[in-house]
């Protein structure tokens, strides 16, 4: 279709059985991404199309329903946001791949859907708040069907889209769907100064997503020419490069600019990175290459966990026997800090669960090792810091009782490890 000239419609007339046909795999962006008009005409619709796979991320709508899988197979890298209502069924089919394998793992596809921004003045449209692993697939879907919203932030980045490689165009004037985020707690603040303690002025920042990261940003408030090359970047750098903590000055790969494959946050979020060229969305096979990781000095990676086990293995899938959430980048990333001159892999996470209590730090994981202990390097709870870099099973050990809960280090210490 991409020879033919593109085709606009009224969202009020979109019959989406022109275009997807039983049996397609379909894909679209993740959070605000998400091109909501169409997929809703999806879900009413997919009755009349007939069964169809939907690959989504992150979710923030109600599409991922049960309800919905009468006709439609969900498959997903995560578990995260309202794609839980799926995994708690066993309804979502998980994709346990690294994140910057998820372009070619998705090829070919059927139908690409996008949500972007209206043309800029060079005729072509960015991509709106994300690029990642959905940019590689407009070159490799077969339909391509794109809601154009004049709400959509436009945002720089390293792929556009010509009217010309878009089949289908729906119109649209409407915002997007934010993520806000509560106010850290007491355990997150103090995890946050920990932190904080450890980077250096002149580091690149990774962060992975939530409270947690939010919090850590906003304990790093003096410091000094700090960068950022992250996966997802959420409302927690506004106030340091507004505040000029941020400015990536010191960057050996993007000097001055801010490069994420995608935008989670806020409205303020949004309206900040329209147009704001000290921002760049890529995609992910640029955002998690090993090579440019590794060149940046200082490249501090900062993830979280569901537990942690006393040798530094990592569980970040799955707690009480639900997919809660994902393989993601984490391990690209902490690699990618491990090779760096003066890089930090950096795992922090509240010692015990909030609700039950129970320790976080354990001798066994309940779930599979999404990282394992070859890779791990320095662990962060409230009650300290565990540099398991280069030490033997029982240091690491004994290190990481030092940030356990209290009350669990008795239970801890009679775990064999080997």
């Amino acid at each position: 279709m991409r020879n033919a000239s593109t085709v606009v419609i009224n969202q009020d007339s979109l019959e989406l059985s022109d275009w997807i046909k039983s049996g397609d795999s379909v894909v679209w962006g993740q959070a605000g991404a998400e091109p909501e008009t169409i997929t809703n005409a999806l879900i009413s619709q997919r009755h009349d199309i007939g069964p169809l796979t939907a690959t989504i991320g992150f979710s923030l709508s109600r599409t991922p329903d049960p309800f919905y899988t009468d006709k439609i197979t969900f498959r997903s890298y995560c578990a995260s946001g309202t794609n839980r209502r799926l995994a708690k069924d066993g309804l979502l089919e998980v994709l346990p791949v690294p994140y910057s394998t998820l372009a070619s793992v998705l090829t070919p596809v059927d139908v690409l859907l996008l949500h972007l921004p209206p043309a800029g003045a060079d005729g072509r449209h960015n991509l709106g708040v994300l690029q990642e692993y959905i940019a590689p697939l407009i070159k490799r879907a077969r339909i391509v069907i794109a809601e154009i919203n004049d709400q959509m932030p436009d945002v720089p980045g390293m792929i556009s889209i010509g009217r010309e490689e878009i089949d289908v165009v729906i119109e649209t004037s409407r915002p997007i769907r934010e993520l806000v985020l509560p106010e850290p707690t007491v355990t997150e603040r103090k995890i946050a100064d920990h932190v904080a303690g450890l980077v250096e002025n002149g580091s690149v920042l990774q962060m992975g997503l939530g409270q947690l990261p939010d919090a850590i940003l906003g304990a790093l408030e003096s410091h000094r020419d700090l960068g950022v090359h992250s996966g997802v970047i959420g409302d927690g750098i506004v106030k340091l490069i507004k505040k000029g903590v941020i400015n990536n000055s010191k960057k050996v790969h993007d000097r001055g600019v801010n490069i994420t494959g995608w935008l989670l946050g806020s409205q303020r979020l949004y309206d900040f990175a329209h147009r704001n060229d000290s921002i760049r969305l890529c995609p992910s096979s640029y955002t998690h290459d090993p090579v440019i990781l590794s060149e940046q000095n200082r490249f501090v990676a900062i993830n979280s966990a569901v537990e942690v086990d006393l040798t530094g293995q990592v569980n970040a899938e799955v707690a009480n026997g639900q997919y809660i959430g994902s393989v993601g980048g984490a391990a690209e990333f902490l690699r990618g800090a491990h090779r760096s001159r003066g890089g930090l892999p950096i795992i922090a996470l509240p010692a015990t669960v909030r609700k039950t209590g129970a320790s976080r730090i354990v001798g066994a994981l309940s779930g599979p090792v999404s990282t394992p202990r070859s890779e791990a390097g320095i662990i962060v709870t409230e009650y300290g810091v565990a540099d398991l870099r280069g030490r033997t099973l029982s240091e690491r050990k004994r290190l990481m009782l030092e940030i356990a809960a209290p009350e669990h280090r008795a239970e801890l210490q009679h775990v064999l490890v080997y």
